[in-house]
């Protein structure tokens, strides 16, 4: 597994881990921003003063962390998609129910989508980081036809 095999696995599961609550808040008329919004409050200095921008950020951020966690966890053992989504509840359980209890606007969320989120991710990056699957997951981007991603 190559640093690009582990970049790619975890920007392919950040940006769909978002699916849950974004199909929670359209199905209930919700606001498809507010988890966004929230993460912003996460970054030094805007705790109350949530944003789209400075919620990408953190959401990058926080994703490329937790990537890189995994990442490392696979060098000494595999991970797949059950394990992953283990991983991404216990993701859950530290951002959900101990590091968001600091900031109200994350608190706020509905819990369920949120770590639905995070089991999502988890299962995402567990799958691709497993042997090989980065390499399937992609094969459709570098075959003759098909567009880059």
């Amino acid at each position: 597994m190559t640093v690009r095999d582990v970049v790619r696995a975890g920007v392919l599961a950040a940006v769909v881990s978002g699916i849950p609550s974004t199909a929670h808040a359209v199905l209930t008329r919700g606001d498809v921003l507010a988890a966004t919004r929230a993460a912003g409050t996460l970054l030094p200095g805007r705790r109350d003063r949530p944003g789209v921008a400075a919620g990408l950020v953190a959401h990058i951020g926080i994703s490329s962390l937790w990537t890189v966690v995994l990442a490392f966890a696979v060098r000494r053992r595999e991970l797949g998609v059950t394990r992953g989504a283990v991983a991404g509840l216990a993701i859950a359980a530290l951002d959900l129910g101990i590091a968001a209890r600091a900031y109200p606007a994350v608190r706020t969320l509905p819990r369920v989508p949120q770590v639905l989120d995070h089991l999502v991710f988890g299962a995402v990056l567990g799958g691709l980081l497993h042997k090989g699957q980065m390499a399937q997951a992609t094969t459709w981007t570098t075959s003759p036809g098909c567009s880059e991603l």
